[in-house]
């Protein structure tokens, strides 16, 4: 469960945003029939979903790059090189490209909750803390600063917390984050973290494995099925059929300047589809299926398991591929849910309503004069009240983020016959 996530100085983010999953204190009759769209773990109350708004070129896509670079840092970085620069770029007006980088998640993991922090430039890890809240108060598990000197005694400060706390420490380089080594060292709450960010957080739905799909299919055959037919789709049924196709594998050596070539045997992976016209006739799905009903299909096979496990799914542009509804349905699921959650942006402004969704459940994001991306949410207008029209007063302009076109009849002109002058 994600409460908060910090960041400020990333691609077009300058200085700190919030991402305020913790739900706010709401207590109008709208926000109490609308109980199903948060959940309680211990003395936390929670959204299961955040949808984003803004215009194109507002940062959007910057906000889940962001999550995505500083997440694959925890469980990549230990395999950094001397010579490797980070896959991300600060702000780069107002000498912010100068500037460290900052990344901040508040979360729980098995009910305790944790607070975990860096600070990087493109090219070292300059800052790194962890606490937790074992029996409800604060606690820290190390803090780290490369600016205190060249010792690693200087820079990293202990509790009892992790065993062995400074050989990882003589093994973590600046390129490399200390929970993300503490984790390769085997040592229990990194090796927790690690797991949380790497399994429980998904950054990206579409991956496919076959091994990893073979099995959620197997697991959620009827729910997938039942699930498909909930979103209109007459798929009645599906089977998976491996295809062992024969290719050539080159093997080089390069000391003794010799190559070989090798039959090798690869696993592919064929879904077959039936529908409800012909039960007996199968559907390649991804040589006969439309690109909406692979997406949906492989989209909800992942939900289930995202779902059942209390999971974190990111989702940029959920629209893509899907009707309006289906996107209100995937979104219900979650709410149906106990305690996942949903991050996603989209452009359909018919979410944009106050009988569906809480006002700190709609945020926006909105290019500012000086380019960087502003975050906010319809909460953060006080006035603004649940009996108004959100979509209306979005489309409006009520709360910035969407685009202001000059698409006059005179200016359409001017363009159109712009050579001709």
């Amino acid at each position: 469960m994600v409460l908060e996530i910090r960041f400020s100085n990333f691609f077009s983010i300058k200085d700190e945003v919030v991402l305020d999953f913790r739900a706010a204190n709401l207590k109008s009759e709208q926000a109490r029939l609308l109980h199903q769209n948060t959940f309680s773990i211990g003395k936390h109350e929670a959204l299961k979903s955040i949808v984003m708004y803004g215009a194109n070129a507002s940062g959007k896509s910057n906000i889940f790059k962001t999550i995505q670079f500083c997440h694959a840092m925890v469980y990549e970085s230990h395999n950094h090189n001397e010579n490797t620069v980070f896959a991300f770029k600060p702000f780069k007006f107002d000498g912010y490209d100068k500037k460290p980088s900052s990344y901040f998640i508040r979360f729980l993991v098995e009910g305790v909750e944790y607070e975990y922090a860096f600070t990087l430039t493109q090219t070292e890890v300059v800052k790194e803390s962890l606490h937790y809240y074992p029996k409800g108060r604060i606690k820290e598990i190390f803090t780290r600063d490369e600016t205190r000197g060249k010792d690693k005694s200087d820079i990293y400060t202990f509790t009892d917390v992790i065993k062995r706390p400074l050989d990882v420490a003589e093994n973590t380089s600046r390129k490399t984050l200390f929970l993300s080594r503490a984790s390769q060292m085997d040592r229990a709450i990194p090796k927790l973290l690690f797991n949380y960010f790497h399994s429980e957080f998904i950054l990206n739905f579409t991956g496919f494995n076959p091994a990893s799909f073979k099995e959620l299919a197997h697991v959620y055959k009827s729910q997938i099925l039942l699930a498909l037919q909930i979103a209109d789709s007459d798929i009645i049924d599906f089977e998976l059929k491996p295809v062992w196709l024969r290719t050539k594998n080159v093997k080089a050596d390069i000391l003794l300047n010799t190559a070989s070539i090798e039959d090798v045997e690869e696993e592919r992976l064929e879904i077959i589809t039936y529908h409800s016209k012909d039960p007996k006739v199968g559907f390649n799905l991804m040589l006969e299926e439309s690109k909406g009903t692979q997406r949906l299909f492989f989209l909800i096979v992942n939900l289930l398991d995202i779902i059942t496990h209390n999971k974190v799914l990111l989702i940029d542009e959920i629209e893509d591929s899907f009707h309006p509804k289906i996107i209100e349905y995937i979104i219900n699921l979650f709410h149906a849910g106990n305690g996942a959650q949903l991050l996603c942006s989209t452009h359909n402004t018919s979410l944009l309503n106050l009988k569906k969704f809480r006002k700190d459940q709609l945020f926006f994001v909105n290019k500012t004069e000086d380019a960087s991306s502003d975050v906010y949410s319809i909460y953060d207008y006080k006035d603004f009240r649940e009996t108004m029209d959100a979509e209306k007063a979005y489309l409006q302009g009520r709360f910035d983020a969407i685009p202001y076109t000059s698409d006059t009849t005179e200016m359409l002109n001017q363009l159109l016959h712009e050579q001709e002058s």
